[in-house]
Formats: C-alpha cells, structure tokens, sequence
C-alpha cells in the first residue's frame, strides 16, 4: 500500500490529522481497485494478452466486440465500446488530481445533464461506491437506460456506462461488472488539466462503432 506524506509546510496541524485522513482516503481507494479496473503500474501477474489503445488496456473477451467512437469533427476517438448480445460498456478515462475525488465532483454534472435532456437520474450503491441509473426519454418513444459508474485510480477516474441488460437489470450483470474489472487505465506521467479525457489510440485493427459490421 502506497501512502504520500505531506511536507511539513504542507500540514494542516501538528498531529498528523490531515495525513491521517490523507492515508484513510488512499486506503479505501486501493480496497475498491483491489480486483480491478487496475492501474497500469500495478497490474497483477498475469499470462493474458491486453490491446493497448493509449490510455486503456483491454482484454479480448469471447462473444463481445471491441468498438471505438469517434469524433467526426475532430478524428479524436473519444471513448472504447465493448459491444454483446445483451448490451454495451463504454469506457471513458479521465485525469484526476493525485488525493481527490473526481467521480463525486462528476456525478451532479452528470444528473444535471440528464435533467436538462428531461430525463431523470437516480442514485445507487454499487460495487465501487454511488452510481448512476440515468433515463432519457426518445423521440421513437421509447426511454433509453443507462447506468453509469465512476471509479477513482491514482490521479485519473474510469467512468463506464453500461447500456441494455446491464443498465435495466443492474443486480444480474456481474459478467459486465467483471469486464469493468479487466480494465487496466494508464495515466502516463505528463500534466493534464482536472477532467480531462486521456487519449485513446486507434490501433490498426480496431474498427470504428460507426462502421458496418
């Protein structure tokens, strides 16, 4: 276990309570990671092969397709899509500060965007912590379900968002929970802003979610 002490200029008071908390906090991060989405400098060993797309390490798994969306515009491939015959994960990485909580500071945003579409977000415990279960009205007439969930790393933030079986029936999606937990996030080292999102790299034989099948 990994712990960062303050410099002395740095402390709040004199006995250790800001570092006490600091560890606490650190602590119950590294418990939630304990089984994955993993870090990529602290993998654990293991005799499996990962597609590195950048800022994403992903496993291969059997009957689900790897998809990345792209910004048109832009060309930037903006998030990894894990498709299979009873939904979709999506995948999003995120700089974070190295003590914080970005999924937190993230969530409101989030509900209030939904808001704004007319849709609605309602809070639940899940397995690493609060999550979202956001419904969003369509013009087909239908609603789109989508549950999403924030885990904080070491200085970056996983938001993944589960649609079809996994968003409607949160409490029977244990096999897309354990693709979430394959996930390895690489932060590299350089400085990025507070929520910004960690570049994806298209490898040769990926293939875009807007192309065909």
């Amino acid at each position: 276990m990994k712990f960062r002490r303050k410099a002395q200029s740095d402390a709040v008071d004199d006995d250790g309570t800001f570092d006490d908390l600091v560890e606490e906090e650190e602590a119950v991060a590294e418990d939630l990671l304990a089984d994955g989405p993993f870090d990529s400098e602290e993998l654990p060993p293991e005799e499996v092969e990962r597609l590195d797309l950048g800022s994403l390490l992903i496993i291969a798994e059997p009957n689900r397709e790897l998809r990345l969306q792209v910004d048109e515009a832009s060309g930037v491939v903006q998030s990894v899509v894990i498709a299979g015959p009873d939904g979709a994960l999506e995948l999003r990485a995120f700089a974070a500060p190295r003590h914080g909580d970005l999924w937190s500071e993230a969530r409101p945003k989030i509900a209030a965007e939904v808001a704004q579409a007319g849709g609605t977000a309602t809070e639940r415990e899940g397995p690493w912590g609060t999550e979202l279960i956001c419904e969003v009205g369509q013009r087909s007439g239908g609603t789109q379900v989508s549950r999403v969930i924030g885990i904080n790393g070491p200085r970056w933030m996983l938001r993944c968002s589960l649609l079809g079986a996994a968003a409607t029936r949160p409490d029977d999606a244990k096999d897309w929970e354990e693709s979430i937990r394959k996930v390895a996030v690489h932060r590299g080292a350089h400085a990025m802003p507070v929520g910004e999102g960690l570049p994806v790299v298209m490898p040769p034989q990926a293939r875009r979610a807007d192309q065909p099948s």
